[in-house]
């Protein structure tokens, strides 16, 4: 009473099987999986790209000379800072098809008061209206040291100790 349509049956449920474990596998291995490292890494690389452009501004060219940066402090010149910092930037160590182009920064001046308070004012923007993004900013510090008497845009009621400790706060992000 045993015929070969159950020999049929039997093959026919061997190769579903085959196929549902197939796609399964396909399935499960074309999807990526995102580990909380793997999220902050662009973060992460764009931060330490801000905090060596900072640093670059901050070296002096010889030994005896001022710093680019204390320069733009002490005179607030916009332009230059702009130009350094964007130049510093998009130095590259290989040629790539990178485009960094679409940075954009938030530069302000923290320094002390003679109350005692934190005070700030703006040193320099990206000034690139035209790029609007969700990307979450990344924040980039720098101590710097200055003759306080000598910094145009500190006013009158500002500790001119000599030197003066002011912290350049940028706000980088991708535009």
């Amino acid at each position: 009473m045993v015929n070969d349509q159950a020999q049929m049956y039997t093959l026919e449920g061997f190769a579903a099987g085959v196929l549902m474990l197939l796609t399964a596998y396909l399935v499960l291995g074309t999807t990526t999986v995102y580990t909380p490292g793997d999220v902050h890494i662009t973060d992460m690389q764009l931060q330490q790209l801000g905090s060596d452009a900072l640093a670059m501004m901050d070296t002096p060219n010889s030994h005896g000379d001022t710093n680019e940066l204390v320069n733009i402090i002490n005179t607030t010149d916009h332009e230059l800072f702009d130009d350094s910092f964007m130049a510093n930037l998009q130095n590259l160590t290989e040629s790539t098809d990178t485009c960094i182009d679409d940075l954009q920064y938030n530069a302000s001046v923290y320094y002390r008061a003679a109350s005692g308070e934190v005070a700030s004012y703006p040193l320099a923007t990206s000034d690139r209206g035209d790029l609007v993004s969700r990307e979450p900013a990344v924040r980039v510090t720098r101590w710097v040291t200055v003759n306080g008497e000598s910094v145009s845009e500190i006013p009158e009621a500002a500790d001119r100790r000599n030197p003066q400790l002011v912290l350049v706060e940028v706000l980088l992000w991708r535009g």
